[in-house]
This record gives C-alpha cells, sequence and structure tokens, in this order.
C-alpha cells in the first residue's frame, strides 16, 4: 500500500487531485476497467486495490498532453505512440518520488501487468529504446537532463 500523504503530494505538484473511492465500487473514467486508475479532468481515482503502476500511468498520462486534451479529458487520454512511450518513462521515474515504492518495483508490476516493449521486459526498454523517450519528456520540458521531473505540464499541441 503507497503512502498516500506521499501520493497527494506527489499529484497536487501536477494540479491533480486523487479521489478514493471504495473498495468494491466501481472506479469512474478507468480504461481499462476495475481495479485501473480512473482519469477525469484534473481528478485520478482509484481504490484500495489499484496497481501503483496504473495510478502513476494516468498521472503521466495527464502531464504529457497537450492542454487542449486536458480540457475535455474523460477516461481516454489519447495521443500518439511516442507519447504513450513517454508516459511509460515518466511514470517510472514518478516511482521513485513514492516511498515504498521505487523504479524497480514498478517496473516489475509492469512486466506482471503485461505491459510489452519490443526488447522484452520494461527495465531493458526503459535502458534501450526508452531513451527516445526521455528526449521527448527532455523536449516538452517534463524531465531535466537527470531525470528529474520539472514538476511541469506540457504545454504545446
Amino acid at each position: 500500500m503507497l503512502d498516500l500523504l506521499s501520493v497527494h503530494k506527489l499529484l497536487d505538484a501536477y494540479g491533480l487531485e486523487l479521489i478514493e473511492v471504495d473498495a468494491g465500487a466501481s472506479i469512474p473514467a478507468s480504461y481499462w476497467g476495475e481495479p485501473e486508475a480512473g482519469l477525469a479532468g484534473k481528478c485520478i481515482f482509484v481504490r484500495p486495490d489499484t496497481p501503483s503502476h496504473s495510478l502513476l500511468h494516468e498521472t503521466a498520462h495527464y502531464v504529457c498532453m497537450s492542454e487542449n486534451r486536458r480540457l475535455n479529458l474523460w477516461r481516454n487520454a489519447g495521443g500518439s505512440a511516442e507519447e504513450e512511450n513517454a508516459v511509460c518513462f515518466l511514470q517510472i521515474i514518478l516511482a521513485d518520488y513514492l516511498p515504498g515504492l521505487g523504479r524497480k518495483k514498478l517496473i516489475n508490476d509492469m512486466d506482471e501487468w503485461g505491459y510489452t516493449f519490443r526488447e522484452g521486459d520494461a527495465n531493458k526498454w526503459f535502458n534501450g529504446d526508452g531513451r527516445s523517450a526521455q528526449q521527448w519528456l527532455l523536449t516538452m520540458n517534463i524531465i531535466d537532463t537527470k531525470e528529474r521531473p520539472t514538476w511541469h505540464l506540457r504545454d504545446s499541441a
């Protein structure tokens, strides 16, 4: 179980609000269905059994999408394949900001869930082809050259 204060702090940095729904309840705006996180407007919906990777993936979608897409956001983040790769890369970086999670555990969670990458597992991708996603995040001023979040949202189309 993640430290919810740390989750709130991370989401707050991006202007997002964590909405906790009761165990067994339907998760609004969940693209994959329960127990995966939901994304609507500035809200991330989770319940106690929502996987950490799902929470961070939806958070990263919000950060990486254009401002125009954020305005009408409900469930489907959309975006290009390049942006989806950036989302996956960013969620791994963000895991380091949640005590008890970190990159290694998140990468394992991604592999267990079934994320697929051409190079095989998520770790090989992150350190291989994922470098193009790193460049995208740098260009959009979402991370810095030391792979730290800038805590800025993407602001261009």
